[in-house]
């Protein structure tokens, strides 16, 4: 190696070891894709050649002015980074200065107690970079203009290009767009998941430039006439019959994975089943499907009250950085509540882990990530309970409480071949006598197995003295689209049209008379209508959808496609498919209602409104 090439990694040292340091941080978020790898190394490697370069074309002073300058300032984001990853598990932005008032009080107290570890280190790299600056390497006194400038154009021209290397983005909608290491840098709303793609540098810069320099798109004053209109007055939800009924209860939100109609009966869900003898049972129920999560767009739509844009393309795991200041857990927040989401999967799957935060839960508890789980036995619904930790957090904490349980047996594929296939085969018949067993009749073992694990919750929940002051508010995220042998589908339920996303839903508690209610309803309409029965009140503007036992609302459930049901016609294209017996003045304006709705949906979440509210 020559002298100048010892020289260079001389300098570059305390830029590479800040670079890896984060990495090694970043690690532990399970993100990797194979067209990320090289464009990683590009971008932390292009920024450390140039800083180094350039240090090295100016004249000696303001060399060391230049190179000590780079550092101190990126040394002062790896320590915040260092520090804010190490208490909250997320790596810095600069969005967090918007609300730096808030947490202010707090710098002192989270900086006194962080890991002396990574204050050792970090003395440690100021003294070797301060040492890099006493022997920074001698040139000529004068700076070299030709070779400063192709080291700039270089630097530009590569960062430019790099991101292309990340693969293409996916320009519609599509459930795993958050695993695309193209749309993750361009959407640049997942700080983990960007870290590991970029490093700290080209972290650092687009970080900056996306919250103060990227250029707003201009604001449609029509849109935000639109919204302001809706929102200007205060529309205070009235009582009912059902107002309070479960006032003070603790809540289990039970949303149960591709549980479809056909699936929901007495043998093959005899714990679910048996519990509509005291529930409230809503046999006209509709999951709303797209194809950009169709799992987390029910996620999203029962704790915030607002689902995935329909008028342009967004996936409704984008929005993490949105203020849902009125999400279930926020207003169950004013009550007194604590609130927990449990889940098999990883807390980076979906970003679930980043917006169940910025929803206001306490924490999203993972049995891969909280406890190590990777095995095939950790798909098992029943786990979720039988857990020691999980059980712990569901069932002997402090009242009231909102617990929401997130199923994942009943998911494709439906093979005794797959993993969790084999594994629940064996669990049922015992290695080396497993049956052959047809689709269909695997896709029902799966949904008894999560019928298991609802029998266990009811014995955690008699065990721990919680039966009678507990609400359970049990729904299908969507139905059972996930299965390869289409004919199955057709033999059980309408699949020519939108009403093939009829789902089970029912709220169940131990003083409640077995009732059904036949009134059309969503995803959408479940937060309001738990808030009225819960007693708390609300404000029907800042929901799409509405409290089922609400006089005023007649009953309706619309589509991605803006076809819409209401139990008696079903219209699409803004024209009657099926039904008789209605007005066109009613179709017109259920067409106009559906449509305003749909609107206020997307460009609440598009103006990110509510935080233009406050």
């Amino acid at each position: 190696m020559s002298d100048d090439m010892k020289k260079n990694w001389f300098l570059a040292m305390p830029f590479i070891i800040m670079d890896i340091f984060i990495r090694i941080q970043a690690g532990s978020t399970n993100y990797i894709r194979p067209t990320m790898i090289i464009p990683t190394i590009i971008f932390s490697a292009v920024w450390i050649v140039t800083i180094v370069s350039v240090s090295r074309c100016l004249r000696p002073i303001l060399g060391r002015i230049f190179y000590g300058t780079c550092f101190t300032l990126f040394f002062s984001l790896f320590f915040t980074h260092c520090v804010y990853f190490l208490y909250t598990g997320f790596f810095f932005g600069f969005r967090l200065t918007e609300s730096a008032d808030e947490g202010s009080a707090y710098i002192w107290d989270t900086i006194k107690n962080t890991n002396p570890l990574i204050f050792v280190f970090c003395i440690l790299l100021v003294g070797t970079a301060a040492y890099v600056l006493i022997k920074f390497p001698k040139r000529e006194k004068k700076s070299d203009f030709r070779k400063l400038i192709r080291s700039l154009v270089i630097f530009v021209l590569v960062l430019l290009v790099n991101p292309l290397l990340l693969g293409r983005a996916n320009s519609a909608l599509e459930w795993d767009t958050w695993r695309n290491p193209r749309n993750v840098y361009q959407n640049f709303n997942d700080s983990n998941k960007c870290m590991k793609i970029c490093g700290l540098y080209e972290y650092s810069l687009r970080d900056f430039y996306i919250t103060f320099l990227m250029p707003e798109k201009p604001d449609n004053p029509k849109e935000l006439a639109f919204l302001k209109e809706i929102y200007k007055d205060e529309k205070k939800h009235g009582k009912n019959d059902f107002t309070g009924v479960f006032k003070g209860k603790n809540v289990i939100f039970l949303q149960l994975e591709g549980i479809d109609s056909w699936m929901f009966n007495e043998k093959d869900m005899p714990n679910a089943y048996s519990l509509l003898e005291n529930s409230i049972n809503f046999t006209n129920h509709y999951s709303y499907y797209n194809g950009g999560g169709s799992t987390f767009n029910s996620e999203l739509a029962v704790t915030t009250g607002f689902l995935t844009p329909i008028s342009y393309s967004k996936n409704p795991y984008t929005f993490s950085t949105n203020l849902f200041e009125y999400s279930l857990p926020n207003v169950l927040k004013t009550e007194g509540y604590s609130s927990n989401a449990f889940h098999m999967n990883t807390g980076e799957y979906y970003s679930r882990e980043l917006n169940y935060l910025n929803w206001g839960y306490d924490g999203y508890h993972s049995l891969m990530d909280d406890e190590g789980r990777s095995d095939a036995n950790a798909q098992l619904d029943t786990e979720l309970i039988l857990n020691e930790s999980f059980y712990e957090k569901m069932f002997l904490q402090k009242q009231p409480f909102m617990n929401y349980i997130i199923t994942y047996t009943p998911h494709t594929p439906f093979t005794l071949s797959s993993p969790m296939g084999k594994a629940l085969a064996e669990k049922i018949y015992g290695k080396g006598t497993v049956p052959s067993l047809s689709e269909e009749k695997v896709a029902r073992l799966f949904a008894t197995e999560t019928d298991d694990m609802i029998g266990l919750l009811m014995q955690g929940l008699k065990d721990n003295g919680l039966y009678d002051n507990t609400v359970i508010v049990a729904y299908a995220d969507h139905y059972l689209y996930t299965i390869n042998d289409k004919s199955i589908l057709d033999k059980y339920k309408r699949t020519d049209n939108n009403l093939i996303n009829h789902t089970p839903f029912f709220i169940w508690s131990s003083d409640t008379a077995k009732m059904n209610v036949d009134k059309v309803n969503s995803q959408l309409d479940i937060l309001p209508t738990v808030l009225n029965m819960l007693g708390i009140e609300y404000d029907e503007n800042h929901y799409i959808g509405n409290d089922i036992f609400d006089d005023s609302f007649t009953g309706y459930a619309f589509f991605s496609d803006y076809s819409w049901y209401d139990g008696n016609v079903y219209v699409e294209n803004g024209e009657v498919k099926e039904g008789t017996n209605y007005e066109k003045d009613y179709i017109k304006e259920t067409n106009d209602l559906i449509n305003r709705k749909i609107q206020q949906n997307d460009l609440t979440l598009k103006y990110d409104y509510f935080r233009r509210m406050e």
